[in-house]
């Protein structure tokens, strides 16, 4: 039997016409062969039910349960599990790895969604370091390796269509419900963390699912369309716009806790915006500033990462 869950979000908005969309549009085979896969194929879900409001709420139902298939299982050499697998989201396959820490009880889980053309391989540097503070991880490749593009996008919306990028929100959605189901995995304790356009996708997501804990996103920010004039543009790109950015989602995410980390001098999601994405999120709340450029992870935000993980799962 399955039981739907209606999953809201909240508001956003933006500039003039021609600045919104230019600023927008820049900011922003082999597995089938496997046994498993073709099993998730067979039995795949249509995809998730989804609306968007006048003011460009982003709504969904999701299934309680997500097909999903473990294609291979091995111990790292530090002692992790770590699980290949695959699931069933919006009429396509997701590709993902589970990383476990040694534990004899249940652990609290976080979903990791890379920044745009990062891999979930090149993404196990930052799991490890979270297995290492004894929580487990689904880290999952994203449709088009994270990259958007809103026109595209727009044009699908249009045609009432579901748009890559609210795809990438649902397979969020879909990742932390598959790391539910993992026996050493502590269902009412996960969280989401993602970088760059991932971090992007996380905020929403966590807006949209309230039994998420909590959000951290490095190297992130929102669209800041929070002053777009609803007659300086067309109906459906307002809705469509203001669904799509961060900003518009981040203020509901109280009284669960949003965490962001961002390099003073980041030449690719500049510092200013992380802050005025920042200043939309209501208390609980904590920004770290980063010296330097570095876009993405860094090994030295290990503490921060650990301190805010532990308020954030309340240990």
């Amino acid at each position: 039997m399955k039981r739907n869950k209606k999953l809201k979000g909240n508001a956003l908005q933006n500039r003039s016409k021609d600045i919104q969309m230019r600023s927008i549009a820049i900011g922003i085979g082999v597995v089938l062969m496997i046994t498993g896969v073709i099993g998730i194929l067979h039995n795949m879900r249509s995809s998730g039910e989804w609306s968007v409001s006048d003011e460009g709420i982003l709504s969904y139902d999701l299934p309680e349960k997500v097909d999903h298939s473990i294609i291979e299982a091995n111990t790292t050499e530090n002692g992790n599990a770590l699980k290949s697998l695959t699931f069933a989201s919006e009429q396509s396959i997701i590709q993902g790895l589970i990383r476990l820490p040694l534990s004899s009880k249940k652990v609290p889980g976080i979903v990791v969604l890379p920044g745009a053309g990062i891999t979930k391989e090149e993404q196990q540097g930052l799991a490890s370091d979270l297995a290492d503070m004894g929580y487990a991880t689904i880290t999952i490749d994203q449709r088009n390796q994270g990259v958007v593009n809103p026109e595209t996008d727009l044009e699908l919306f249009e045609e009432g269509k579901g748009p890559f990028e609210y795809s990438m929100v649902y397979d969020a959605l879909m990742a932390a419900e598959v790391l539910r189901e993992q026996k050493e995995v502590d269902p009412e304790n996960i969280a989401m963390l993602g970088i760059s356009n991932g971090g992007r996708f996380a905020i929403i997501a966590t807006a949209l699912d309230p039994r998420i804990k909590g959000v951290i996103g490095i190297s992130t920010s929102g669209y800041q369309t929070g002053s777009i004039d609803k007659n300086m543009i067309n109906e459906n790109a307002y809705k469509f716009y203001r669904s799509i950015d961060p900003d518009n989602y981040i203020t509901t995410i109280s009284p669960r806790k949003v965490v962001m980390i961002h390099a003073i001098n980041d030449t690719i999601v500049p510092y200013s915006m992380a802050e005025s994405t920042f200043e939309l999120a209501k208390a609980p709340k904590t920004m770290y500033t980063v010296n330097g450029s570095i876009h993405g992870y860094s090994p030295s935000a290990t503490g921060e990462l650990e301190k805010e993980l532990a308020i954030i799962f309340d240990q």
